[in-house]
């Protein structure tokens, strides 16, 4: 119940569909290769995570043409999963990786995937409405130093602060 609390008050309180400056979705993109299983590789702090690990999300369709979403993470502090649903649409096109994100009322957030591994779908940059949201998805709980590398090259150049990155554990 906290997570779902946490993340309405963030969402709430940062409340934009817009892109950052300089930060681009991914053209060309197909939400049916997207569907599934992904999990959280790093991120920058935010208190709706603080403490987590084995952090992942669950995309699937909904009826109404959007997507449903599925957080959870496991809080370190409280010895407990947490788990948070909510549903995503896209801002502009299908086509387009730019989505806005609600896991309570009307209160929408963006999620822009601004890299992808286009051929496999196995990566994801993901960027929020500004540069204090920043996470590196993958399909698998691990990935090589070479897409970390890339990630943070990739973060860095468009001014997210990669120094404060948090790697999540997935292993415990």
């Amino acid at each position: 119940m906290r997570l779902i609390l946490v993340i309405f008050l963030s969402l709430f309180l940062s409340g934009c569909t817009g892109l950052p400056k300089g930060i681009n979705p991914v053209s060309d993109f197909e939400i049916n290769k997207y569907l599934g299983k992904w999990y959280e590789i790093a991120r920058l702090d935010h208190s709706f995570e603080r403490g987590m690990d084995k952090v992942n999300a669950e995309y699937s369709l909904r009826d109404d043409g959007g997507v449903k979403v599925i957080n959870r993470g496991y809080s370190n502090e409280d010895k407990e999963w947490n788990e948070a649903e909510g549903k995503a649409y896209f801002v502009s096109s299908k086509d387009e990786a730019h989505l806005k994100v609600s896991f309570f009322g009307p209160f929408y957030g963006s999620y822009i995937i601004f890299e992808l591994d286009k051929d496999n779908y196995q990566y994801s940059f993901v960027s929020g409405n500004n540069r204090s949201y920043l996470w590196l998805l993958a399909r698998t709980p691990t990935v090589s130093q070479d897409i970390i590398n890339k990630f943070v090259t990739r973060s860095k150049e468009l001014g997210f602060e990669t120094d404060n990155l948090i790697y999540v554990d997935q292993s415990r």
